[in-house]
């Protein structure tokens, strides 16, 4: 009995150690970039009734930023608002930058961006800073959200 018993008991530590030690799923990948290096790091920056709100998702060579931007006022440029975004090395040197398509630009309304800033140096950016801009590209208001492992 106690043979059978440390057989079976045996056996199943082999079966856990196995898949305890199993590689993990592949990572997420984006478009043109190598494996997933970070979750998604959610934002929000406000300047008075208009915003920007989304996730950053950090690759290894580049950053994804998706979200919604809000304007209220359809007066010209410096009312319509934009999203910019900004990579940058552990030594604080920019390595690149990024924003919303002209035609995701917010006038007199709410709309949806989705865009991809490159950060190609070795293990991707170090931090991003992510900035409500007006229509003319005009940083307003920045945060800086930070990396989630």
């Amino acid at each position: 009995m106690r043979t059978h018993l440390a057989a079976a008991l045996g056996s199943a530590v082999l079966t856990a150690g196995t898949l305890l030690g199993a590689p993990a799923a592949a990572a997420q990948t984006a478009p043109g970039t190598q494996s997933a290096a970070g979750l998604p790091t959610p934002f929000h920056v406000a300047v008075g009734n208009t915003w920007t709100d989304g996730t950053v998702t950090w690759y290894n060579r580049s950053v994804e930023v998706v979200g919604t931007h809000k304007s209220v006022s359809q007066a010209g440029e410096a009312y319509c608002r934009r999203t910019w975004a900004y990579t940058y090395d552990a030594h604080r040197n920019k390595i690149g930058s990024g924003g919303s398509a002209s035609s995701d630009t917010a006038c007199g309304n709410t709309k949806s961006y989705r865009f991809t800033v490159p950060a190609d140096v070795v293990g991707g950016a170090a931090f991003v800073r992510v900035c409500l801009d007006d229509g003319n590209l005009k940083d307003l208001l920045c945060t800086t959200p930070l990396r989630r492992l």
